[in-house]
This record gives structure tokens, C-alpha cells and sequence, in this order.
């Protein structure tokens, strides 16, 4: 089911500056900015290694990620995970009574294959699965 930890996503305010932060202090490249508007946002991508961070900005202020700045501020969005088959990793979920935003897989970032797990079955936290080609 589980193959690796994909992503961490962090909403910004503002992705210029904030793209500029981590390449300064941490020394890290934007691998790319990609613009997504289905979700309203734009991403800035950071490899390292088999994993991304991805920073996450609203581009419209009716965007999910505008009304979480809103709520929460900046900060941890999602993490992202990994699985070998996304649709049937939604049925066992389904089957196990897990609360999930998106039942069936969505079109995501990069052309992945994604769902989320809504916060409430995971302590709090958004955590989205993703399927690679």
C-alpha cells in the first residue's frame, strides 16, 4: 500500500519571497513554479533526494489554501504519501470508516494521481495519497 513519503506542503503567503528564503538561508533551488489552477494555487517544488517540499500559495482568495492562511496562517499544509494502487487504498480506507475528502482519485500537481484523508481521521493533520505514473 504505502511506498514513501512523497511531499510536505507549506502554505505561504507570498511564494517569491518565500522561495527566496529557503534558497538563501537553506541553500536549497526551486527545482520549478508551476502555476495549478484546478486548486486555485501556485507551487514552488524543492527536491531533496526522493522526496519534495512544496511550497503552496493561494492565487485566488476563494482557494482552499487562501481560507487556511486565513484560519491558520503559514505553516504545515499536508504531507504526502505515496501508494502503489490510489483506488484501492480509497476502498480499504473507505472500508475502515476513514473520513476522506476526495473518494475517488483527482488529477493533482505534476499530473499525479491524487486524494486526500480529510484531518479529522488523522489527528488533525491533511494528509493527501498520491500515485505516480
Amino acid at each position: 500500500m504505502i511506498t514513501g513519503l512523497d511531499h510536505v506542503a507549506i502554505a505561504v503567503k507570498n511564494l517569491e519571497e518565500t522561495v527566496r528564503l529557503y534558497e538563501t538561508v537553506l541553500g536549497l533551488k526551486a527545482e520549478r513554479i508551476e502555476l495549478f489552477p484546478p486548486q486555485k494555487v501556485k507551487v514552488a517544488i524543492f527536491r531533496l533526494g526522493e522526496t519534495k517540499i512544496e511550497l503552496i500559495s493561494p492565487m485566488s482568495p476563494e482557494s482552499t489554501v487562501a481560507r487556511f492562511l486565513e484560519k491558520r496562517g503559514e505553516g504545515l499544509h499536508h504531507i504526502a504519501i505515496q501508494v502503489d494502487n490510489l483506488e484501492e487504498t480509497l476502498e480499504i480506507l473507505k472500508a475502515k470508516g476513514v473520513k476522506l475528502v476526495d473518494e475517488k482519485p483527482r488529477l493533482g500537481v505534476e499530473g499525479v494521481k491524487v486524494a486526500f484523508i480529510h484531518p479529522k481521521s488523522m489527528s488533525g493533520v491533511l494528509v493527501e495519497l498520491c500515485q505516480k505514473h
